[in-house]
């Protein structure tokens, strides 16, 4: 589904930052745009920044499940700095808070949270109705074998005491006289 993504600018708090910028809302079935304005208030603009594709599969419903089971089911916007007047281009939108953690680990991409609309929200649910099949919880059940009764595979053939294991190998060699 596009995805149209709303950025706000707003004046910065402090003297170093002149602008901040947020995601604030998100369009759906939003025809393509490019910084285009929406609506301004004073110094405070609102642009319809990108539309990008919101793409579900069907490995990832159950994160789509907890995402939609939380507080407040959010679509997740991945951002990236870009030098110019606009300072951010928005990369992907996901429902997943899985793939948006992804993001925010390395650091590099800005990941912000925006409520889904309640039609987003019912398009997604129908999508996890028809593709999550829950799975039960196995625990897994360590053998009964000993391992630790032989010493299979320690050290190496070519090095003859066991005071030498930290040694590197060497081949002997006969001197030529």
């Amino acid at each position: 589904m596009p995805l149209g993504v709303v950025m706000k600018r707003a004046p910065g708090i402090t003297r170093w930052v002149p602008w901040s910028w947020t995601a604030t809302a998100v369009l759906p079935g939003a025809a393509p745009a490019d910084w285009r304005e929406l609506r301004r208030e004073g110094e405070t603009i609102e642009y319809h920044a990108a539309t990008v594709p919101l793409e579900l599969h069907g490995a990832e419903t159950e994160a789509y499940v907890h995402g939609l089971t939380a507080k407040e089911p959010s679509v997740f916007i991945v951002l990236r700095k870009v030098p110019g007047p606009r300072p951010l281009r928005v990369v992907l939108a996901t429902a997943s808070p899985y793939e948006a953690q992804d993001y925010t680990d390395s650091g590099e991409e800005i990941v912000e949270r925006v409520p889904m609309t309640p039609g987003l929200k019912a398009w997604v649910w129908e999508f996890v109705d028809e593709f999550h099949h829950e799975e039960a919880f196995v625990k897994r059940k360590r053998d009964k074998k000993r391992v630790d009764l032989k010493e299979d595979g320690v050290g190496d053939p070519r090095i003859g005491a066991l005071t030498d294991v930290y040694a590197s190998p060497t081949l002997k060699r006969r001197r030529l006289q």
